[in-house]
C-alpha cells in the first residue's frame, strides 16, 4: 500500500509518498481502507518536533523516537470502509463505513490502517461524506467531552471563546443541540459562519 511517511523530523518536505507494508488485522482488530484523513496541528508538531510547551520535549522525544520517528506514518483521525475484521470482532463487518480516532497509534496518512475494534470507531452517517466525517473526531470529541463535564442543561447560557476553531465550532453546535443559548466570541470574519451553525449571540 502507499503511505505518506516521514523518516526524519523536519519541515513539510520530509513527508514522502512511499510503498509500505499493508497491515494485517489481529484477532481483535479491524482493517480499514482510509478514504479521508484529518491533518492537524499535532501532526505538524510531531513532524517538525516543535512544540509551544517545552518541558515535555525530552520525554515525548524518547517516546516518539529520539533520533528518528518510531511511527513514520502520521494521522490520528480518519474516515473509511472496513475491509476485513479479526475473528473476535463482532461489532463491525466488511463494507461498514466508519470514522474515528487512533489514540496514539497514528497511521491515517496510509491507505490502510488496523485498529482494535474497541477504539473510538463509529458508523458514518449516510448524509455525511468521508471528508466531513474525518474532520469530526478532533473537534467534536473534545467539545462533547467538556460540554458533558459542564453538565449543560436546556435553557442555560453558554459562552464559547474562540468559537470559530475546530473545538469551538463543534462546541457551538453541540451546545445548541443540548438546548443552550450560545454566545460565540471570535473575530468578525467568522461571524456569519458561527450564526449559521447556531450561535445566538456574537462578540469579538
Amino acid at each position: 500500500m502507499k503511505g505518506v511517511i516521514y523518516a526524519r523530523y523536519g519541515p513539510p518536505d520530509v513527508l514522502q509518498l512511499k510503498e509500505v507494508a499493508k497491515p494485517i488485522p489481529q484477532n481483535d482488530e479491524v482493517l480499514i481502507k482510509v478514504y479521508a484523513a484529518e491533518a492537524t496541528k499535532a501532526d505538524c508538531e510531531l513532524r517538525s518536533f516543535s512544540f509551544p510547551v517545552k518541558w515535555f520535549w525530552l520525554p515525548l522525544r524518547i517516546a516518539m523516537g529520539l533520533i528518528k520517528p518510531k511511527k513514520q506514518i502520521l494521522g490520528g483521525y480518519f474516515a473509511g470502509e472496513v475491509e476485513s475484521v479479526g475473528k473476535d470482532v463482532s461489532k463491525f463487518k466488511k463494507g461498514d463505513q466508519i470514522f474515528g480516532a487512533f489514540k496514539l497509534r497514528l497511521g491515517a496518512y496510509g491507505e490502510y490502517v488496523c485498529l482494535p475494534a474497541s477504539y473510538t470507531l463509529v458508523p458514518k452517517p449516510l448524509n455525511v461524506n468521508f471528508e466531513e466525517a474525518a474532520a469530526v473526531p478532533l473537534g467534536g470529541l473534545n467539545a462533547l467531552h467538556y460540554l458533558r463535564k459542564a453538565n449543560i442543561r436546556k435553557g442555560e447560557k453558554v459562552l464559547i471563546n474562540g468559537a470559530g476553531g475546530s473545538i469551538g465550532s463543534f462546541g457551538v453546535q453541540i451546545a445548541k443541540a443540548m438546548g443552550a443559548e450560545v454566545t460565540a466570541v471570535e473575530s468578525t470574519i467568522k461571524e456569519d459562519m458561527l450564526r449559521r451553525i447556531g450561535a445566538d449571540h456574537f462578540f469579538y
